[in-house]
């Protein structure tokens, strides 16, 4: 399969512009890409933080069947156009056995260069897939070359840029894991990186948290390994990655929590049968749980209200303990 539209003709390297939709993956690898782009000395362009704008341009090019995420996806990508020669959409379909990603994300370039076959600029992808045993070091390594850098600056690259994202998301969980020891309610809000960082519909559910007194954590800033062996005890058949790390983080998690939101987008089939399960036979059960499921709907009074009465149940809930009630 082809992934890229490179020409073979030899590229100025000095002069490419790699565009990054602010969205998706860009949440759990923009200081991987970053950095690695960096070190190639290969300027980058990102599209601006989510707003209604994106979402309508996004709803133009997405069908009706698009789950939220990809609308806004398709939305940020729209809006790179004529600010980039290329717009980076890697292939990322798993990392091993039982160890998949979303079909939406080993299908993307392919989408994306239908949905833009006559945009101006061109994909530029990389390709992870056990079955082809193509990891992410050779993944990045081969489209680097495929822009004209040799083997040796692009294994540096990666080797830079692979340490600097450690390091950042070593970074991130730290402060994460503060949060659970702080002294105050907390909830822990279960969604994917691309939801809960996302400026327009995660940000403000965070803010509102905030603004009301409760500590919110996000589950899926966690130690992945150690999540992913408590993901197996909860449901040894569960594959999805994403939803493997969230899991085991709410399992991990859940006796220094007040209450969990699970987080997701409409119609995502994956979060539909993920937060099912954990309603059904995680721990968590015994923890006031809220399933929120949003959609592209601008209003937030809906949500507010649904908050709101969360946060209530919660505190009635801690007032009842410190009483001594049942």
């Amino acid at each position: 399969m082809e992934l890229t539209r490179i020409p073979k003709r030899k590229i100025d390297r000095a002069k490419i512009v790699v565009g990054i939709p602010r969205a998706f993956l860009t949440f759990r690898y923009q200081t991987l890409w970053q950095s690695f782009f960096d070190a190639l000395k290969i300027k980058t362009v990102m599209s601006q933080p989510t707003n209604l704008e994106t979402m309508t341009k996004g709803e133009n090019k997405a069908n009706s069947e698009m789950c939220l995420a990809m609308k806004i996806y398709l939305g940020h990508v729209a809006s790179l156009e004529g600010a980039c020669d290329y717009v980076l959409v890697p292939r990322i379909a798993d990392f091993g056995i039982r160890r998949v990603m979303c079909t939406t994300f080993q299908a993307l370039p392919d989408l994306v260069m239908n949905i833009f076959r006559h945009a101006s600029f061109k994909v530029l992808s990389y390709n992870v897939d056990s079955r082809l045993k193509t990891d992410e070091k050779e993944a990045m390594i081969a489209m680097a070359e495929s822009l004209g850098f040799s083997h040796s600056e692009a294994k540096k690259a990666y080797k830079t840029a692979h340490k600097a994202s450690e390091d950042a998301y070593d970074q991130q969980v730290e402060e994460n894991e503060k949060l659970y020891k702080q002294k105050g309610l907390k909830i822990v809000v279960a969604g994917h990186s691309y939801v809960t960082e996302d400026r327009y519909i995660g940000k403000p559910i965070f803010d509102y948290l905030k603004d009301n007194g409760i500590i919110p954590i996000r589950a899926d800033l966690v130690d992945r390994k150690e999540a992913l062996k408590a993901a197996h005890k909860a449901s040894p058949t569960l594959k999805w990655e994403l939803s493997r790390e969230i899991v085991g983080s709410l399992a991990m998690h859940y006796k220094d929590i007040d209450g969990v939101i699970l987080l997701t987008v409409y119609p995502c089939a994956l979060d539909s049968m993920v937060n099912d399960m954990i309603m059904r036979k995680n721990k968590m059960a015994e923890i006031p749980l809220l399933q929120l499921t949003l959609d592209a709907q601008s209003g937030t009074a809906g949500l507010e209200t649904r908050l709101e009465s969360f946060i209530d149940i919660i505190t009635m809930r801690e007032e009842q303990e410190d009483h001594g009630e049942e």
